[in-house]
């Protein structure tokens, strides 16, 4: 069983790739920075330098890799627009669809997937946060695709997990203690009582791609933020 994760060499979807490992899939993972590449050699079936925005690289890399049964997609342009919608700049905008929501999109175009398609959103896509208008239209309209989705391409299973605040790089924009003081200020106003972790993400994404009955579906992995 063959699975590919775009966005696979940290956080989310690096995570993401070593569950689905352990539990036998030939994993391959994709990404853009060539250190993080190479620190992967040998850990999975393969580990290949793919940028989701280049478009004939996209391409490419599925034609080269033929039919495979599953794909997960966890692109992610980092805290990209985050702010006050009068002090973002356009660019920035276009930024953080381009690098989520459009690449999504092209790597379903092109890819031969036969059994299942797991997109990684963010619980921004149902949230009233100040700030995040940016977040919210990327991750919601990720979240808008999957019924249709799902409608349209059967057999094959389209699902998305939405992770709220997730311990993972995105993340570095903040000073350490600010981090932390955040971290602790979330868990504190989740049923859950804590944030999560990329393992936790990993594990509904995994719970998906083995769900052959679940599909068209939308995850929510943020601790109950959503509905506190």
């Amino acid at each position: 069983m063959r699975a590919v994760v775009m966005g696979g060499t940290s956080g989310i979807g690096l995570a993401t790739a070593e569950h689905l490992a352990s539990a036998k899939f030939d994993v391959t993972v994709t990404g853009r920075d060539p250190v993080k590449l190479a620190d992967l050699e040998g850990r999975f079936a393969g580990a290949e330098r793919v940028d989701g925005n280049d478009r004939d690289a996209v391409a490419a890399f599925f034609k080269r890799l033929g039919p495979f049964e599953h794909l997960v997609l966890a692109f992610s342009p980092g805290a990209v627009g985050l702010g006050p919608i009068r002090e973002i700049s356009l660019d920035d905008f276009e930024t953080a669809f381009s690098g989520k929501l459009f690449g999504y999109v092209h790597a379903i175009r092109q890819a031969q997937v036969t059994e299942s398609i797991t997109m990684i959103s963010a619980a921004s896509a149902r949230a009233a946060l100040p700030g995040t208008v940016t977040l919210a239209a990327v991750n919601g309209a990720i979240e808008r695709m999957v019924s249709p989705l799902a409608a349209e391409l059967a057999p094959v299973r389209v699902n998305a997990v939405s992770p709220g605040i997730i311990d993972t790089a995105w993340w570095s924009f903040l000073p350490d203690d600010q981090r932390q003081a955040q971290f602790t200020a979330a868990a504190g106003s989740v049923p859950a009582g804590r944030i999560g972790t990329a393992a936790d993400v990993a594990g509904a994404v995994a719970y998906l791609v083995d769900a052959s009955l679940v599909t068209g579906t939308i995850l929510p992995m943020d601790g109950g933020f959503t509905v506190a």
